[in-house]
């Protein structure tokens, strides 16, 4: 008499089964190879893939809904780092005369603000010690001083500016320059920042007037500002150009 066991399978059903996750495997596996010369091969769309520059442009919208309720962090200015690290030297390697910067705030056709650093720094100062992100993959607690870009806007009277879509930042050497929406430069935590540690800003961290926007990583937080405008479509952005995301968010 045949014993039931029902722990024994008999060869055939092994079989089947073997050769189904074999055929699933390699239809898997197919699919991504396809995948990858499909992407490899699209068109370029501002230095990426169109279908990834796609899936990037859809985390854009959907993350920069979340800009009105997230604050970043911020921490006790002791737990700040003494040396702060400095996340790239793009349009800041050319000699600068401090004597001769000014902020050029293009309101515009032949309508040029320009400011002084002692100007700026007539306005309420702010300061805070918040985690920077680098998209290196590295982070560091730094504590930065200067204007709250909102109370800019208001003190200068740009209100009407500020209801465009993007503000462009460029260096004076023209190096280095990024787009940032307006939602972003409007957050209560951005600021046109002239010190660091409660010192002036070193040359390598952007001196005398760089951006500090906690909800972007590093990339968006030009240094040595040089000229700002505003406009209802994307400024140019170096990092974008290369394929990176726009928005950068956090």
């Amino acid at each position: 008499m045949k014993e039931n066991n029902p722990e024994l399978v008999d060869n055939g059903t092994i079989r089947r089964k073997t050769i189904v996750s074999i055929l699933c495997f390699c239809l898997f596996l197919a699919a991504v190879v396809l995948a990858w010369f499909w992407i490899k091969d699209s068109p370029k769309a501002s230095g990426a893939a169109q279908p990834l520059r796609t899936v990037l442009d859809k985390n854009e919208a959907l993350f920069g809904k979340t800009l009105d309720k997230q604050l970043t962090p911020v921490y006790p200015k002791e737990q700040a780092a003494k040396k702060v690290r400095v996340n790239g030297y793009y349009g800041i390697k050319s000699p600068l005369d401090s004597n001769e910067w000014r902020l050029k705030v293009v309101k515009g056709p032949g309508d040029t603000l320009f400011l002084t650093i002692d100007q700026l720094k007539e306005l309420p100062k702010i300061d805070f010690a918040f985690n920077f992100k680098c998209i290196e993959g590295w982070s560091q607690i730094s504590h930065w001083g200067g204007v709250r870009f909102s109370d800019f806007i208001k003190h200068f009277h740009l209100e009407e500016l500020a209801k465009r879509e993007y503000v462009g930042l460029v260096t004076p050497d023209k190096e280095y320059y990024v787009g940032i929406d307006m939602k972003s430069m409007m957050h209560p935590q951005t600021i046109l920042c002239y010190e660091v540690n409660e010192k002036p800003l070193p040359l390598n961290q952007g001196f005398p007037l760089r951006l500090i926007i906690p909800v972007k990583y590093g990339v968006k937080h030009l240094k040595r500002i040089g000229t700002m405008t505003f406009s209802d479509q994307r400024p140019p952005d170096y990092w974008y150009e290369k394929g990176y995301d726009y928005f950068t968010g956090l």
